[in-house]
């Protein structure tokens, strides 16, 4: 009996492991199926020109965006988080359609958006008081999808409910970390951390890209009025998003500011519009911000991997152990804070802006000094030096 246990023991093992294997697959399978159909609907989104796409679109992205966020069963933060962006995410959808009735009504029963600006003008309803409350409710849903401030309150929470475990002793993390240990995501419990790198570029582009075809078709005679609702939510948005940053003490809440912040260059190139190079900076200035932001979040899965931990106090002296994971983050994260010579895309959008408010160039010195500024004050800098170079 003894001579056999061994062999029991084998047996045994294998069969937890087929286990192991075969929940993994699951896992992994309907992961994939959730990333590919929300992708789906973001590009469906981006070549939406009716109504009815442009709010189905949206739908197939956010129910696999509210599976995806709350993929942490048990975890309470992820809970909570996936509770705020489903409630949040209905609330504003139901805000879209109701706006997008008011435009279907006042044209006339259109729902192609060049036909909705003929029907506005078929019917002399073009600068009627339902065309302005059709573009504040409408303003309004898209709003929760670009999330900027004040409809920003779930991007915090998601960004960090969708987390890596943390059930590690400080002593185990610098034992993996130290012997470059990378766990596999696939046998974690918990979502991966790619999961929020995915939500937070896929919702952005295509949202913009969706808002920029909506305000400047339908509401073509409204062109003041959306103008004035979209200054005022850039202007926030790069005021609290930036100064909110400064106080976190989560990588990934800080990067969820940062985006709020982000998201205000953005409109400013819808503001400008075409005339004045406004939608070509802003296809810039995202591919840009896709790129940094990705490859943020790639050293953040990284570390996470290792640690187990995404505390900004945890990156100090990663320098030490990791100099090239570090010099990568660092790159990033300095590239999102306006530093020279990668912020000059940034400043596309100032160019753009000041030739829409000025007719010509308001501010005449060179991009690379005023770049220099910006990047001197930045927010995002002070995090890198304290957390990167510092030393325990």
């Amino acid at each position: 009996m003894d001579q056999l246990s061994p062999l029991g023991d084998l047996l045994k093992n294998k069969k937890e492991e087929s286990y192991s294997t075969l929940n993994v697959q699951k896992w992994l399978t309907e992961f994939l199926l959730f990333i590919l159909t929300a992708a789906l609907g973001g590009m469906f989104l981006c070549g939406a020109n009716d109504l009815i796409t442009i709010f189905v679109a949206p739908e197939c992205f956010s129910l696999c965006s509210y599976l995806l966020s709350g993929y942490t069963k048990k975890d309470i933060r992820s809970n909570e988080a996936t509770t705020k962006y489903l409630l949040m995410g209905g609330a504003s959808s139901s805000i879209l359609v109701y706006g997008f009735s008011w435009l279907y009504g006042s044209s006339g029963g259109e729902i192609e958006l060049q036909e909705i600006v003929n029907g506005l003008i078929n019917t002399q309803m073009y600068n009627s008081p339902g065309i302005l409350i059709a573009l504040i409710f409408i303003t309004v849903g898209i709003g929760f999808k670009l999330s900027p401030a004040p409809s920003h309150q779930w991007t915090p929470d998601v960004y960090e409910g969708v987390r890596v475990r943390n059930n590690e002793s400080l002593y185990d993390k610098q034992i993996h970390f130290a012997k470059k240990e990378v766990r596999n995501p696939l046998f974690d419990s918990d979502s991966p951390t790619p999961v929020v790198a995915f939500l937070s570029v896929t919702s952005k582009v295509a949202a913009s890209a969706s808002a920029t075809r909506i305000f400047d078709i339908p509401f073509y005679f409204s062109s003041n009025e959306w103008h004035l609702l979209l200054e005022i939510l850039a202007i926030l948005s790069m005021i609290l998003g930036n100064l909110i940053a400064i106080t976190q003490t989560s990588m990934k809440r800080m990067l969820a500011y940062s985006s709020i912040g982000q998201i205000g260059y953005v409109i400013i190139g819808i503001i400008v519009g075409d005339s004045n190079g406004g939608y070509a900076s802003m296809i810039t200035y995202t591919l840009f911000y896709i790129s940094m932001n990705l490859g943020t979040f790639a050293c953040i899965v990284s570390f996470g991997l290792r640690t187990g931990t995404d505390n900004i106090r945890d990156y100090a002296g990663l320098y030490t152990k990791d100099p090239f994971l570090a010099l990568s983050l660092a790159l990033c994260l300095l590239s999102l804070g306006g530093l020279p010579p990668l912020a000059d895309i940034i400043f596309m959008e100032y160019d753009s802006l000041s030739r829409c408010l000025g007719g010509e160039m308001v501010d005449t010195r060179d991009s690379k000094s005023r770049a220099k500024e910006r990047g001197g004050s930045s927010p995002l800098q002070g995090i890198i030096l304290r957390s990167l170079i510092e030393l325990e």
